[in-house]
C-alpha cells in the first residue's frame, strides 16, 4: 500500500495542478530488507530521492499509516511529537491502538477509518439509511454480510465488514452474531447478523450486505478492482486533514456526510 500511495500521489501531481504531492519520507520497520532503497523506484516510478528508512525526522504536512496493529501507537506518538496530522488506514486495530489514536487526537488531527475506499464509505452511508428506513417501518430484516479478500489477509471478518455490521446493529439493535453456519443451528433468530468470510486468490476486497425481507431482498455490493482505490482514498483523507484542528475525523467528514 505504501508503494501504491507513492505511485498514485505522483500520478495525481502529474495530472493536475490542483494536487501537488511531495514525498518527504518513507518509513518501514527496523530490519526490513528494502531499507535504504529509493521509495520512488520501489513504487515503479521515477526515483524520488527518498530512501526507505526506519526513522523520520524531516518536516511534513501529513502522515499516512498503512502498517499493522501494534505499530499504530508508536506512529501516533511520533506524529504527536512532530505536530503532524495522521491518517490511520491500518485495519484490525486492537484496544491499545484505539486508545493511542484517541490520545493523539487530543493534540493533532487524526483520521481513522476501517476502509479508505470512497465507494465503501458511500456504501456504509447507504447501508445506514436502508437499515434506519426498514427499522422505521418495522420490517423484519435478516442481515447477512459476505466479504471476500485475498488469501494473505490475516484478520477475519474484515474491519470493513465489522463496521458494516456495527452500522446495522446501531439501527436495529441486533444482539446476536453468527460467523458462518454449519450442522443444524435451527431457525435463524430475528436479531442476528451473519458474517461470512471468503479468502481466495488475489481479491483486493468485496463486501455484500444482504437484507432478506418477506417476498423480496435488498443488497448493497461494493467491490475493489485494485488496491489503488485505497491509495486514492488515503490521499483524499490526507488532503482533507491538512490544516484541521486537533480531533478525531473519519471518511464521513471527507465525503461531507457528517
Amino acid at each position: 500500500m505504501g508503494q501504491r500511495i507513492i505511485a498514485c500521489a505522483a500520478a495525481e501531481t502529474a495530472g493536475s495542478s490542483a494536487s501537488a504531492w511531495q514525498l518527504v519520507a518513507a518509513v518501514e520497520r527496523a530490519g526490513h530488507p528494502q531499507l535504504g532503497d529509493d521509495a520512488g523506484s520501489l513504487a515503479g516510478i521515477t526515483a524520488a530521492g527518498v530512501p526507505v528508512s526506519e526513522t523520520w525526522t524531516c518536516p511534513a504536512d501529513v502522515a499516512i499509516d498503512f502498517s499493522l496493529p501494534g505499530a499504530v501507537a508508536g506512529i501516533a506518538g511520533a506524529c504527536v511529537r512532530a505536530g503532524v496530522p495522521l491518517v490511520v488506514a491500518t485495519t484490525g486495530l486492537e484496544a491499545a491502538d484505539r486508545r493511542a489514536i484517541e490520545d493523539a487526537a487530543r493534540t493533532i488531527a487524526v483520521l481513522q477509518s476501517p476502509s479508505m475506499s470512497l465507494a465503501v464509505n458511500i456504501a456504509m452511508d447507504l447501508v445506514g439509511r436502508a437499515s434506519n428506513l426498514l427499522k422505521r417501518v418495522g420490517s423484519r430484516s435478516d442481515v447477512e454480510i459476505i466479504e471476500c479478500h485475498h488469501r494473505h489477509k490475516e484478520d477475519s471478518p474484515s474491519g470493513t465488514a465489522l463496521k458494516f455490521g456495527q452500522i446495522v446493529q446501531d439501527a436495529f439493535g441486533f444482539t446476536r452474531v453468527a460467523h458462518g453456519r454449519e450442522g443444524r443451528p435451527g431457525a435463524r433468530p430475528a436479531d442476528e447478523i451473519g458474517y461470512h468470510a471468503v479468502r481466495a486468490g488475489d481479491n483486493p476486497g468485496e463486501h455484500t450486505i444482504l437484507f432478506g425481507l418477506e417476498g423480496e431482498a435488498l443488497s448493497v455490493n461494493v467491490r475493489a478492482t485494485s488496491r489503488d482505490c485505497y491509495a486514492s482514498g488515503a490521499l483524499a483523507a490526507a488532503s482533507f486533514l491538512i490544516g484541521k484542528p486537533a480531533g478525531l475525523y473519519s471518511m464521513r467528514d471527507v465525503l461531507g456526510l457528517s
